[in-house]
């Protein structure tokens, strides 16, 4: 049985009135705001959020007088640009996107299971604990709708092993580098995977480096970089395991936190992570490939590494599981996964113990 509904949840900007202005949401005017910016001119933008000419032109006047200043810069035989102001409202934008919408997505899917707990034939749902990963979010778009459903909600890899443990949820996302830094990654799970009652499924493998803004300005090469004094860090989150590889790498590379200009500035995705580079508030950042090619960064890689996702042997051979492994070796999933910058989907659904995984 599959369900017609889907929970969405989304931020929304809103300029504050008085008594005698009501808010005003901006979510139309950061739409066509965006357009401009894609398509170079009006008529495009027009034409890209399904808008007439001239009510398009009617939001920008009105959002033009609300803040005072002009949104738009029209050249003639140049086009149409985004004022400095429109810039940064739209970048604004999208680090908050970046930010939020994996707590959104989390929030959404728990509410769809609680409502769906009260519909007919309601049937218990995979419960997924997990950090944010592209291959995690397109498998959540895969199974949208069926039944058993799949619950997510977006953990560090320890949060989600030690969930694991207290059987708070079924499956477990967590990632391991390849190489030099998979001993330490790997005794930092080790009391949360017993080989003895987990299996591992292989979801993909995905490149791991630091993003850079276009052509490289600062001629950043490497982790050493993060210590001259021009060069401006964005972090991960205490307790996340890209944060603990950071160090890893700064050690390995002979330098100290307290010489990294940044470290304690942290960001929850590597969505995050870009936008904040992208923006201009920072130069260097570490993440999966993808996020910097979607924000048009340059990207140095660093580490290999494999995510897994842990379950206990006991629900192997349960229906939802296996529907779940049915998706995750279909055709369209793997193709899906293949196509995303820097992933790997050559073992995505393979079963293995964590002995087959680590040696």
């Amino acid at each position: 049985m599959t369900y017609k509904f889907r929970i969405g949840l989304r931020p929304q900007w809103l300029l504050e009135g008085d008594a005698e202005q009501p808010s005003q949401p901006l979510h139309d005017m950061l739409s066509l705001l965006s357009a401009i910016d894609a398509t170079g001119n009006i008529a495009g933008a027009c034409r890209a959020c399904g808008l007439s000419y001239r009510h398009a032109w009617g939001v920008l006047r009105r959002f033009e007088a609300l803040f005072g200043t002009q949104l738009l810069i029209t050249r003639r035989r140049q086009g149409t640009q985004l004022s400095p102001f429109a810039q940064r409202l739209l970048w604004a934008n999208r680090r908050i996107e970046a930010r939020l919408m994996p707590t959104l997505e989390s929030l959404a899917s728990e509410l769809q299971e609680e409502l769906e707990k009260l519909l007919p034939e309601a049937m218990p749902h995979l419960r997924l604990h997990a950090s944010h990963g592209f291959a995690v979010e397109a498998l959540m778009q895969h199974m949208g709708g069926r039944q058993p459903g799949l619950e997510l909600r977006y953990r560090t890899a320890i949060e989600a092993l030690a969930s694991l443990e207290r059987h708070e949820c079924d499956l477990a996302g967590f990632q391991v580098p390849s190489g030099t830094f998979e001993a330490p990654i790997m005794a930092r799970y080790a009391q949360w995977l017993s080989p003895d009652d987990y299996l591992l499924i292989h979801l993909a493998e995905r490149n791991t480096g630091l993003f850079v803004v276009q052509g490289n300005p600062k001629r950043i090469r490497g982790m050493a970089d993060l210590a001259r004094p021009d060069v401006r860090f964005v972090n991960r989150q205490i307790g996340s395991s890209t944060r603990y590889l950071v160090g890893l790498m700064l050690e390995q590379a002979g330098v100290s936190i307290g010489d990294v200009q940044g470290y304690e500035t942290n960001e929850f995705t590597h969505m995050a992570i870009a936008a904040h580079i992208a923006s201009g508030m920072a130069d260097t950042g570490v993440g999966v490939e993808t996020a910097a090619w979607r924000f048009g960064l340059d990207f140095i890689p660093l580490v290999r590494e494999r995510y897994f996702f842990a379950i206990r042997r006991t629900s192997l051979d349960t229906p939802a599981m296996q529907d779940l492994l049915g998706i995750m070796r279909g055709r369209e999933y793997l193709s899906y996964v293949s196509q995303l910058v820097g992933y790997d989907a050559t073992d995505t659904g393979r079963l293995q113990t964590l002995p087959e995984a680590f040696g």
